[in-house]
């Protein structure tokens, strides 16, 4: 059978047998093993070759999983999940004895989410029970939106790749803690801060960690990398002029700045919609850094609705930003 596919059958029974499958989220591809079997979920790590301190994100099905995962579910919590599930949002809860260490990176609680995606969820629901899913991709470097980008990168480590097509939100899921009185955002991701605020009646509280020791997926400080440097800029036309004579390469939200040489220009929505651009975004990236420039100038996008989480996706890739 070829690695890649839409065979959900095929990719459920991989699963069962302890193996590694990709799966289509809504937000960004997932490298996926059941959470019941410690070895496979230790081959997510050795596939990614990511750092055992950093928590993996568990994906279900049906909603009564939340009960099996977790404990002392809030009331709040189990309100805003029927509001935000299916889709594009991690619920950050204590975790029950049925889930590893290894998958909490020995953390007491656990991330949970239900993605939007069809294919995924109903190899869910036909696998009968969770997965670990992080991003399938190297540890650190840009998340993969499309069958080929996971090929291209983990061709020999995973099993087999459930083909869904383009990510429909490409940024990572918004990560909300409920292990507090009021709820935290420890992650920006494919649901704004003002669609959350909507939701919840109320402004959560903004803590986005950049540390070594991270409490929820995705608040290590070097993360969503490309291999070529990448500057963030509020001026690209004068940060540009600081580097005479390298080939340059532009990322931007509606503007090509003609009056810089670049070498490569990718425009993420000429209509200025930041939707468009955080689905357009890793994919950008990628073909930047494979385009033969020796530095990509980012523009920093508007702080608000997905604008900042593509400008945290952009800090965190960054090796240098300037405000």
């Amino acid at each position: 059978m070829s690695l890649i596919g839409t065979d959900i059958d095929h990719a459920a029974a991989v699963l069962k047998a302890g193996g590694l499958v990709a799966i289509p989220t809504e937000t960004v591809y997932g490298l996926a093993a059941v959470i019941r079997d410690d070895k496979a979920v230790a081959s997510i790590f050795e596939a990614k070759k990511r750092p055992a301190f950093d928590p993996l994100i568990v994906h279900i099905g049906e909603f009564d999983w939340v009960e099996e995962l977790c404990r002392d579910i809030p009331e709040a919590a189990r309100t805003f999940m029927h509001k935000v599930w299916p889709g594009p949002v991690t619920l950050l809860l204590k975790k029950s004895e049925r889930v590893s260490d290894l998958v909490t990176s020995g953390q007491p609680s656990v991330a949970v989410r239900m993605p939007g995606h069809p294919m995924s969820l109903e190899l869910l629901r036909k696998l009968g029970e969770p997965v670990a899913a992080p991003s399938a991709n190297p540890f650190g470097y840009v998340s993969p939106t499309s069958a080929e980008h996971v090929m291209d990168q983990l061709r020999n480590e995973v099993d087999y790749v459930l083909d869904g097509g383009e990510a429909g939100v490409g940024l990572e899921s918004t990560i909300v803690s409920f292990l507090e009185e009021q709820p935290v955002v420890l992650r920006l991701g494919g649901m704004s801060l003002e669609a959350l605020t909507a939701l919840m009646g109320t402004e959560p509280v903004l803590r986005i960690a950049t540390h070594s020791n991270p409490e929820a997926p995705g608040q290590l400080d070097k993360h969503y990398a490309t291999r070529v440097p990448l500057v963030l800029t509020p001026n690209v036309e004068e940060e540009a002029n600081l580097y005479p004579g390298m080939k340059l390469g532009l990322l931007s939200l509606n503007r090509e700045y003609p009056g810089t040489d670049w070498h490569t220009v990718e425009v993420l929505s000429k209509k200025s919609d930041l939707n468009e651009a955080a689905r357009n975004l890793f994919a950008a990236m990628r073909r930047l850094d494979q385009s033969g420039v020796q530095l990509i100038v980012a523009e920093r996008f508007p702080e608000e609705g997905l604008g900042r989480a593509i400008n945290d996706r952009l800090q965190r890739a960054s090796v240098k930003s300037a405000k």
